[in-house]
This record gives structure tokens, sequence and C-alpha cells, in this order.
């Protein structure tokens, strides 16, 4: 079922448009589905149904239990049978994270109802340490005595090699 929100008497849902800059407005992909997550919460977005999953281009019509089943992730554990069946090895590389937790194909949609729980009863993101030293990519300048430093740190190094070879 589609969920409008309306003006409630002196208050209304905050308006926000979606803005999907150069990404490609296919049928299913990602971006409706945050803006159907964006609507459900409560945001007022002018939106219309035919991108999103369970939307029957040719009869015109949506079909909220197609999204819903997509939404949690029914699509993935019929994938998971089908290869199970398949290819027992590339079943194993591709759900390799899903066997060493011992999720199978009927906890997918278990598991995608407790996190909607979890993200319901605490929705404050929560950050996690990384362990081990951060990517950077920039280095930190360095003054001039730093510079002058290094180079004839360099220079010792190249020499005392060019001195162990001779």
């Amino acid at each position: 079922a589609e969920y409008h929100v309306e003006a409630d008497g002196e208050r209304s849902p905050f308006r926000a448009y979606l803005d999907i800059g150069l990404a490609r407005a296919t049928t299913g992909a990602n971006i409706f589905g945050v803006l159907k997550g964006a609507v459900d919460g409560g945001l007022d977005i002018p939106h219309k149904c035919k991108r999103f999953p369970g939307y029957n281009a040719e009869e015109k019509s949506y079909d909220a239990d197609a999204h819903r089943a997509r939404i949690f992730g029914s699509h993935v554990s019929s994938w998971m049978d089908e290869l199970e069946e398949k290819d027992q090895a590339l079943y194993q590389r591709q759900f390799s994270a899903y066997v060493a937790a011992g999720i199978t194909s009927e906890d997918i949609e278990g598991m995608y109802e407790r996190v909607h729980a979890a993200i319901r009863a605490n929705p404050q993101r929560t950050t996690v340490a990384k362990e081990g030293k951060p990517n950077s990519f920039n280095q930190k300048k360095l003054n001039l005595k730093q510079r002058k430093e290094r180079v004839a740190t360099k220079k010792a190094v190249m020499t005392n090699r060019l001195m162990a070879s001779m």
C-alpha cells in the first residue's frame, strides 16, 4: 500500500525533493529504496511508484508485497537456493560470510526483520572503532629542516649502498 504524508492541522511534514544527480533512474534502483524508506519515515517527498520494485508497467499497477519481498531479501534467498543446487563451489565463494555466520536462505528474512527492529529501537548511528593504522594518503607537510634531514638521510643510505656494492 502507498503511504502519503499529509499536513495535520498547523504542523506539516518536512518537505524534501529527491535529486539523484547523474545516476540512472531505472526501475528498482537502490535510490528508490532510499526514497521509499524516507517517505515511510515521515518525509514529504513528491514521487510516483513507477520506479519502485514491484511496479508493473504493462498493467500500470504497484505491488507492495513484491516491494516488501525485495526489501526483506527474498531475491537473495532464492539466489542462494538456486546457487546451492547448481554450483556448490560458487555458492561457497559468493556466500562465504553467510556460511561462516551460519545463515541459510531461510534465515535471510528474519535477519532483515531483526535489523529493522534494531534500527527502530535505536536509530542513532554508531561508529565502530577500526583497528590498525587509518588509511591516510596525504602525507603530513614537512618544514624546511625536516625536508633537509630527509634528503640527507636518503643521500646517506644511497652512499652506503654504493660503498657496499664496490
